[in-house]
């Protein structure tokens, strides 16, 4: 459900960015066209203009002028100077007088739109409309791009809205389907050492229902705030370590790096002995029950950073930026829900960070979860 979920969602953020650029090659070659003509356009305009101007300054007094004027008069938008043979300004339109006029005829020369005519050169530039028309295709190229940006961003978000119900929910059902038999067994491992208080089968069960009654406990907080307490990641570690010791054959050896002072850190004790068992865990299945885990403690200045390296098959890169979605898993066996539950605990119950800080095909992994010390 998780993975045909997540393909899902790849699809449509493909369509939307493919879309998108056909939505903006279109728009950039449409309004290539257009400037292009409209470009050619007042060329021939500014052709003309200068043929009435010339006509202008050689008519005498039987000749009509009106027409002259008329064309003279009528170019309201695009920008023209008037040079004489000397190179002086002789005339100028539609420039803002805010506008160096040197500075502006500089670069009308540099652009190429001149026009010669006898002892005048004319010249001009784009309209406004012209120059709008050619930057409104990068303003609807921006448009589209934040259209797809937001889009994107409300897909990912319904969707991690999706999985927090999901998670919610099912932890919540587990605790309370684990509530009332680790009751049950407890009170029965206290009838049976009343009756058989010499038997040294007893506190190894005992431990193990105090064990379904942690897990219980430890589903029962997701969904909610738990308030992080002052603990020593020193024994939390330490913890973890003894835990597997007992649950994994002698071929898998867990050695330990830590500072030899105390490392306190504000956090959910339970909650984050879950994030170290699951990464030892699946160290242990990397390793296929053989080979060694090895737990270093960081004391850094603004942070402390624990790393958890195996020597099993490694992870391939492909996989890298997938071993944190809910689903994913490569293993036969599992719902690979335990590292998308270990970001969450890490990154919004304990504002830290967690991530793949290397790893290399049969040689091995190792993750790398980063803590304020505050």
């Amino acid at each position: 459900m998780s993975m045909q979920w997540t393909d899902r969602i790849r699809q449509i953020k493909i369509i939307l960015v493919f879309a998108a650029v056909i939505i903006a090659v279109a728009s950039l070659l449409v309004s290539h066209f257009l400037v292009r003509d409209l470009s050619k356009e007042e060329r021939n305009k500014m052709e003309v203009w200068a043929q009435a101007l010339h006509a202008l300054n050689a008519a005498d007094e039987h000749t009509d002028l009106s027409l002259v004027l008329r064309v003279i008069e009528g170019n309201n938008t695009i920008p023209v100077i008037v040079l004489n043979d000397d190179g002086e300004i002789t005339d100028y339109r539609n420039i803002d007088d805010t506008i160096r006029i040197d500075n502006y005829l500089r670069r009308m020369i540099q652009t190429g739109d001149t026009i010669r005519i006898d002892s005048q050169v004319i010249c001009y530039d784009e309209s406004i409309m012209l120059k709008r028309l050619s930057v409104w295709p990068y303003v609807q190229l921006g448009i589209v791009l934040i259209f797809v940006v937001v889009a994107i961003f409300a897909l990912l978000s319904s969707k991690r809205a999706e999985q927090n119900k999901v998670w919610v929910g099912l932890s919540k059902e587990t605790a309370h389907q684990l509530g009332t038999p680790v009751s049950s067994l407890m009170a029965w491992v206290e009838m049976l050492k009343e009756e058989y208080p010499n038997d040294h089968l007893l506190p190894e069960m005992d431990k193990d229902v105090k064990r379904l009654q942690l897990i219980a406990e430890r589903f029962s907080k997701i969904g909610s705030l738990p308030e992080p307490v002052e603990a020593s990641m020193n024994e939390v570690l330490q913890h973890v370590v003894e835990y597997m010791d007992r649950r994994t054959s002698n071929q898998v050896q867990i050695l330990c790096q830590f500072p030899d002072h105390e490392v306190i850190v504000r956090m959910n004790a339970s909650l984050f002995e879950w994030v170290i068992e699951n990464l030892c865990k699946n160290a242990v299945d990397s390793m296929e029950g053989k080979g060694t885990i090895t737990l270093t403690l960081y004391d850094e200045l603004q942070q402390i950073a624990i790393e958890v390296q195996d020597t099993g098959k490694g992870i391939k890169k492909k996989y890298l930026n997938s071993v944190f979605m809910p689903g994913f898993t490569t293993k036969k066996r599992g719902w690979g829900l335990g590292l998308s539950l270990a970001r969450r605990i890490v990154e919004e119950y304990h504002k830290g960070h967690i991530f793949v800080k290397q790893s290399e095909i049969g040689v091995g992994t190792t993750f790398r979860i980063e803590m304020p010390k505050s």
